[in-house]
């Protein structure tokens, strides 16, 4: 007995020992499992315990965003090169590497130049305008289909649009030529990388391809087909709401006699007069707590407002072009320096090559007259009295408050829309969806028709109970209007091919934006002229084929593809 006491403790420190070296790995394996893809692939030589080096300039940019443009680029970078250049070398590791610094340099360069560009007019002015006119186009296109004017009937849908929004970069079935964005994107690595960087052939078009593929592979064919869309907009919709008055009735027994009213002539007592005089008290009182919270906040917010514009105003001073840019640009008022900044307020005039609205009065942007509009043509407005007589009031009401709102929308746009959270939640889903499992999602699958008129059909509905019971007559007197209503505003969208159309234009208004150099004059025709015909017969037919609308009055001055010039 002695011999097997003297053996137990043996035993014990056995078993913990062995069981200690199965339950925890080895730290070499820890720190390598640690290690994240893009400090892997892109940073090789950096040691496990350091950070990565922050890739935008900007010293007021989130480490999150940080860390989530790295992994998309380390997860483009390995799918989209990795494939063939180990087939030609597997101990070549330093070209990825160099791809990644040329990558960062023009990353850095577009952030100097998005810190330094306005972009208000962009979001309230320009691509309202653009989803107007596509709608516009659409509906007319639609009038023709199968009429004298569609060639006997013999013209399809997507061919009648082209005709009314022709593009150089794009078919009348709704192919992009690789080539036109193919050149816009060399245009931006000239603009953003320096001579010495831009000058080797090899790596510049491996950046170029790389970026073509993500925009032209992955982006454009999802983002312009109908049922994505329709998913898309349903999902930002919410789930339908459940009816609780019907969940009420089906779980109270059968048996069970109805509630009865609070106020009756049996129930009504002192106790009940004094519970109804407390709660009239907390509901007053709540209201009026209600009401002046949201009086300090709105206070707080015209505040922010006046402040804010006040030192966009003193930050960014007028530029005033020099002597020899006055005489260089004396024929050609279209053409600007790529370091000039947009001026926030007041709006930039024509002449100095901004995209801009020829109607809008000096001195004012009008930011909102461009979402009303859109918002008029996509619900059909004007086509009923109630509505069209509702949105005459309210465009009234908002022209009366045209300064102010001027300075509200664009401080709302870069505290909520444009903010470093919200930014880093854009990047993180784009690259969920682009590369849901570290390698690129295959092509997307198109529903059946069936599946697709299910989609569509859920999405009616789902905006029919997003109305509200007072504006619904807005939508239509009857039931039946209003369903009309809706499948009037779906209809423009369930074309790819003309989805496509409006993809590209808003392609080309971004980088006109962000590249004012790119852009060269095409007349001084305007917005209104542009609208002024219902069938496109007055519009600027020269622009045939060139990139931005000619309503907006600049196009991207790229060499048509398949000339003897472009590559």
């Amino acid at each position: 007995m002695a011999a097997v006491a003297r053996h137990r403790p043996a035993a014990r420190s056995v078993k913990s020992s062995s069981s200690v070296s199965t339950h925890n790995p080895p730290p070499p394996k820890q720190t390598q499992q640690s290690v994240s893809l893009a400090k892997r692939l892109l940073f090789p030589q950096l040691p496990a315990g350091t950070d990565l080096p922050p890739l935008l300039a900007s010293s007021s940019a989130p480490p999150e965003l940080n860390a989530e443009l790295y992994d998309f680029i380390a997860l483009a970078l390995r799918a989209f090169v990795n494939p063939w250049w180990t087939k030609i070398t597997r101990y070549d590791k330093e070209f990825v590497v160099e791809v990644n610094r040329i990558l960062t340099v023009v990353i850095r360069t577009l952030e100097e130049r998005l810190v330094n560009t306005d972009l208000s007019p962009l979001i309230f002015r320009d691509i309202p305008a653009l989803v107007t006119q596509h709608y516009k186009d659409y509906r007319n296109a639609a009038a023709k289909v199968s009429t004298s004017y569609a060639i006997g009937g013999a013209a399809s849908l997507p061919q009648l649009f082209h005709q009314l929004q022709p593009h150089m970069a794009i078919t009348a079935e709704g192919q992009i030529h690789e080539d036109y964005v193919r050149q816009a994107v060399d245009h931006i690595l000239k603009t953003c990388l320096p001579s010495e960087e831009y000058e080797p052939e090899t790596e510049r078009y491996m950046v170029r391809e790389i970026i073509l593929k993500v925009l032209l592979g992955s982006v454009a064919p999802k983002v312009t087909q109908p049922w994505f869309v329709y998913k898309l907009i349903l999902d930002q919709l919410g789930p339908p709401k459940s009816d609780d008055r019907k969940l009420i009735l089906f779980c109270q027994p059968s048996g069970t006699p109805p509630s009865r009213p609070f106020f009756s002539l049996h129930s009504l007592t002192f106790q009940s007069l004094v519970v109804f005089f407390l709660s009239a008290v907390q509901s007053i009182s709540t209201l009026g707590l209600t009401l002046i919270n949201a009086y300090k906040q709105t206070v707080h917010t015209i505040k922010l407002v006046n402040e804010s514009s006040s030192r966009s105003a003193s930050s960014t001073p007028p530029v005033k072009p020099t002597p020899e840019q006055s005489d260089s640009d004396s024929n050609d008022p279209a053409r600007i320096s790529g370091n000039m900044k947009r001026n926030p307020s007041p709006a930039p005039s024509s002449g100095t090559g901004h995209i801009v609205t020829p109607s809008s009065p000096e001195g004012t942007s009008n930011y909102l007259d461009g979402p009303l509009e859109m918002v008029a043509e996509l619900l059909s407005m004007h086509d009923r009295f109630a509505s069209a007589t509702v949105m005459g009031i309210v465009e009234m009401v908002c022209a009366a408050f045209t300064p102010f709102l001027d300075k509200f929308l664009p401080y709302m746009l870069y505290k909520h829309a444009l903010s470093a959270a919200q930014i880093t939640k854009i990047v993180g889903i784009a690259k969920n969806t682009l590369f849901p499992n570290g390698y690129p999602a295959p092509p997307p699958v198109d529903p059946t028709p069936e599946e697709q008129v299910v989609i569509r059909e859920n999405l009616g509905k789902r905006i029919l109970e997003k109305i509200p019971s007072a504006a619904s007559p807005l939508f239509g007197p009857t039931p039946a209007a209003r369903l009309e209503t809706v499948n009037a505003l779906l209809d423009p969208l369930s074309s790819a091919a003309c989805n496509k159309h409006l993809f590209l234009f808003i392609l080309d208004l971004i980088l006109l934006t962000i590249f004012p150099e790119m852009g060269v004059s095409n007349g001084s025709l305007g917005l209104d002229a542009y609208s002024s015909a219902p069938d496109g017969s007055d519009r600027n037919q020269s622009a045939v084929g060139i990139g931005l609308r000619p309503d907006l009055g600049r196009t991207l001055s790229i060499t048509p593809p398949g000339s003897a010039t472009s590559r």
